[in-house]
């Protein structure tokens, strides 16, 4: 019956699968609830810790890889612009592109009607450039949404972080009471 109030108050929020942590006003009752002693509640925070840290790492790791996704795929419309602009005006337009890691080559294009986009895993598809810019705009949207959510996960994340920190110095520095109170009565 302990663990399923203890459970209860664990998980009665979360966010996107991270459980949120509950904040403990009186360290005995938190203790009587999960039916463990003082090493085992300190046993389970310091996991509970740990796993917020190793999901902290993760998001993290999603958030670098958006950060580096967006000004690429802002660039990809600025290219795809660019094409859009200088078709039908009859002026060609000098690119200089990678061909390889520090290996540049340099192209005239003339009225391309057309693009290719790498979609990853090796794939590119040809696309007009009316339909790589919608497919270019709802990218960037989605990763833009993506990383905003990322944000607000990850300052949930660090409350929960910050939460269960302090519910192991109260346990710990209630565990020390506890002990001084016993020793200070042994003695008396």
């Amino acid at each position: 019956m302990a663990s399923s109030s203890s459970s209860a108050t664990e998980t009665a929020t979360e966010r996107r699968g991270i459980p949120a942590a509950s904040f403990v006003e009186d360290v005995q009752t938190y203790l009587n609830q999960l039916g463990l002693d003082v090493n085992s509640t300190l046993s389970f925070l310091q996991e509970r810790l740990q796993q917020y840290k190793l999901v902290e790492m993760k998001l993290l790791a999603q958030q670098r890889d958006l950060q580096a996704k967006i000004p690429d795929i802002e660039k990809c419309l600025d290219v795809v612009s660019t094409l859009q602009a200088k078709k039908g005006t009859g002026e060609s337009l000098l690119a200089d592109f990678e061909v390889s890691e520090g290996i540049y080559s340099r192209a005239r294009i003339e009225d391309a009607d057309s693009v290719c986009l790498w979609l990853g895993a090796n794939v590119m598809l040809e696309y007009s450039c009316e339909e790589a810019n919608t497919l270019l705009q709802n990218n960037l949207e989605n990763a833009k949404a993506s990383l905003e959510v990322l944000i607000a996960d990850l300052q949930f994340l660090r409350d929960q972080v910050t939460i269960t920190q302090v519910t192991i110095a109260r346990v710990y520095n209630w565990d020390v009471h506890q002990r001084r109170a016993k020793q200070a009565t042994v003695t008396a």
